[in-house]
């Protein structure tokens, strides 16, 4: 995996300074093949060691996921469902991997609460949370709700 951020790395460096020298043929190869790269690793590029944790969605389809964190003593937190084995998880949730409602609740509470967990180190550590200039993550997280209409009484409904 090392390896492949770094052919991605050098792929960049190589389109960024121009691509110099290089047929057309030779640049589409090296685009086709940045562009696989980033969907694959776009997102762990810049991670720089191991996760302290784990969050997997759907046991059965992540299980090589689970068998890889096992390995390196990551623990593990995912949603088990009913035809799910909870092997190899150290932290169960029981509910439903399969409606697309669930999965957003899940990744909601689990983002806030990894949002939570560094104000309060940032608080601890005396940095003022909210004297920072970047908008905080959590408002980031939260913005995306322009699919919930306020009824006039004051409930939300979502709109299809």
């Amino acid at each position: 995996m090392s390896q492949s951020i770094k052919r991605l790395n050098e792929i960049d460096e190589t389109l960024a300074a121009g691509a110099g020298g290089l047929t057309k043929k030779e640049r589409l190869h090296m685009e086709r093949d940045q562009a696989k790269l980033q969907a694959s690793l776009g997102g762990i590029r810049e991670m720089g060691g191991l996760p302290d944790l784990l969050f997997v969605i759907d046991v059965n389809k992540e299980d090589l996921a689970i068998l890889e964190a096992r390995k390196l003593g990551i623990p593990v937190v995912a949603v088990v469902d009913t035809n799910c084995s909870p092997e190899g998880v150290d932290y169960i949730i029981p509910g439903n991997d399969d409606a697309a409602r669930a999965i957003s609740l899940y990744c909601d509470l689990a983002a806030r609460a990894a949002l939570d967990g560094m104000s309060g180190q940032l608080e601890a550590a005396g940095i003022d949370v909210g004297a920072l200039e970047e908008l905080p993550l959590e408002e980031a997280v939260a913005a995306p709700a322009e699919d919930v209409a306020e009824g006039s009484d004051g409930s939300a409904s979502a709109e299809a």
